[in-house]
């Protein structure tokens, strides 16, 4: 890594951004709100032993799945960061049934986030993740509502995520090159450490919940199969589940390869959101020469009807996602 390059932070190379391809000033404070929302959940990754905040809070969400302690936590965080920006009108989140709405009604943008991805392994000091979506409104001058979140991926402004693991990384894209910072704790700042990041043209592996195969339709069935065994024009590939998306993700993004969570028979719609896990990532994918499908078509192009509407997702390098959409047509 290039000394120089160490010493970007994430405003040095928004202002860099913001003057050669015209991104909003805007955007650059909505970014800088979400890694100071991911500087408050890392810490509060760090210290859930200590504070007694692992475990479950005893209620579940609006999807009907129980709530971790640090869920609420993150939630809130985000509720509380954002509520005095004046160009953010609202938030959408999988832990709350309708958006919070805050009293600057004539901001441009909203944000949808995933305040805490993979919170399962918090009891198992595994890796979790915050994911993030931001829209411009669709008019400034009406009410703020629900239209203004039920957008197709296409339509996002930026998108991204932050990774706890053995460092907190603030991966994201404003439409152009996707940038990976590196928190340095000792002074509190995100320097830029994977500059213009890009799916590797092959390796990798494929990351999928294998204990799953008897719920999955037999075209499913059949394409893991084929991946499992390397029988794919793309290559044998390796075996990787974290179990956690941002960092299943994060991995393949960095190392190549392919993350599926299918649908299944009975439940053909699978378990992912598209507006809160979904859509972010594939907005990432796209633009580091990667791609996302539901199987069928780009997840950048599913119209939302629901806020909290759920997909298959297979996201990851353009010629592995390509090969899992030809296994499955058959």
């Amino acid at each position: 890594m290039a000394n120089h390059v160490r010493h970007l932070t994430l405003s040095d190379q928004f202002f860099l951004e913001q003057g050669s391809r015209g991104a909003s000033g805007e955007l650059s404070t909505i970014l800088n709100r979400v890694t100071l929302a991911g500087r408050l959940i890392a810490n509060n990754v760090l210290r859930a032993g200590l504070e007694g905040r692992l475990g479950n809070t005893g209620g579940v969400n609006v999807q009907g799945e129980e709530v971790k302690k640090l869920d609420e936590v993150s939630n809130e965080i985000f509720k509380e960061v954002f509520d005095r920006v004046p160009v953010v009108a609202g938030l959408a989140s999988e832990e709350m049934d309708e958006p919070h709405l805050f009293e600057h009604k004539d901001a441009k943008y909203v944000l949808l986030h995933d305040p805490l991805d993979g919170s399962g392994n918090v009891d198992v000091d595994g890796s979790m993740g915050t994911i993030f979506s931001v829209h411009r409104r669709r008019d400034v001058h009406a009410p703020v509502g629900l239209s203004d979140f039920l957008r197709k991926g296409s339509d996002q402004v930026a998108a991204g995520y932050l990774l706890y693991g053995p460092a907190t990384m603030f991966v994201y894209t404003v439409g152009g090159p996707v940038h990976g910072f590196t928190l340095d704790r000792a002074v509190g700042c995100f320097f830029l450490t994977h500059p213009e990041l890009r799916y590797p043209s092959s390796g990798g592996a494929y990351s999928v919940n294998e204990a799953n195969q008897a719920k999955w339709p037999q075209d499913v069935q059949r394409m893991v199969q084929c991946f499992r065994e390397g029988k794919t024009q793309c290559g044998a590939r390796s075996a990787r589940y974290v179990g956690a998306l941002v960092a299943d993700f994060h991995r393949t993004l960095i190392q190549g390869g392919v993350y599926m969570y299918p649908g299944e028979s009975k439940r053909p719609e699978g378990k992912l959101r598209l507006l809160f896990e979904a859509a972010p990532l594939a907005f990432v994918a796209r633009h580091a020469g990667g791609l996302a499908s539901d199987g069928r078509g780009e997840i950048l192009d599913l119209d939302a009807q629901k806020l909290h509407q759920r997909t298959p997702l297979y996201i990851g390098a353009a010629q592995d996602v390509a090969e899992v959409v030809r296994l499955l047509r058959g």
